[in-house]
């Protein structure tokens, strides 16, 4: 037996077998590669279509989040204007209650001094009148010892000089 030419018998046993192994791969194998493949190119188109839906839903994610972080800036600005107007009031708030407290002890504080001023004057007077008529018993000579005649020299002093406009000097 030659190695470059063979028998006839050998090569109808390789063709028989050979027929044998075609038929059971074509019968078994063949469809169970065939499906395996087709399973594979279905997993793969689906992988393919997962990853490509998983990209869209991530860029509508990533609007959603610009979207929210838009809306979170512009509450922000609204927060610090609305705080900068409250801020602004209290503050305005305040200096009118500042202004009316000052106000109201300025009116008290000239109240007190108007009140000082009258019982000044006051003093003033009856000082006035006590000389006045010590100054006038000396000199009209008259006995003003007696409470009645006192009051009445002290009444027409005051009205005499009452009606003199005082200086302002």
């Amino acid at each position: 037996m030659s190695l470059i030419t063979p028998d006839f018998g050998l090569l109808v046993w390789m063709t028989l077998i050979f027929g044998i192994v075609f038929f059971v791969l074509a019968k078994w194998g063949f469809p169970l590669i065939t499906r395996m493949v087709d399973e594979r190119s279905d997993r793969i188109s689906s992988s393919i279509e997962k990853a490509r839906k998983a990209e869209e839903s991530l860029s509508q994610l990533a609007e959603k989040q610009q979207e929210l972080i838009d809306a979170t800036r512009k509450q922000q600005a609204e927060l610090l204007r609305e705080a900068s107007e409250a801020r602004d009031k209290i503050i305005a708030s305040a200096k009118e209650q500042a202004s009316a407290e000052a106000a109201g002890l300025i009116a008290e504080a000239r109240t007190k001094i108007e009140a000082e001023k009258e019982d000044a004057l006051r003093q003033i007077r009856g000082e006035v009148a006590r000389l006045s008529v010590e100054v006038a018993g000396k000199v009209l000579l008259e006995d003003l010892s007696g409470d009645e005649a006192q009051m009445r020299l002290v009444d027409r002093i005051i009205d005499t000089i009452g009606d003199r406009p005082l200086d302002a000097s």
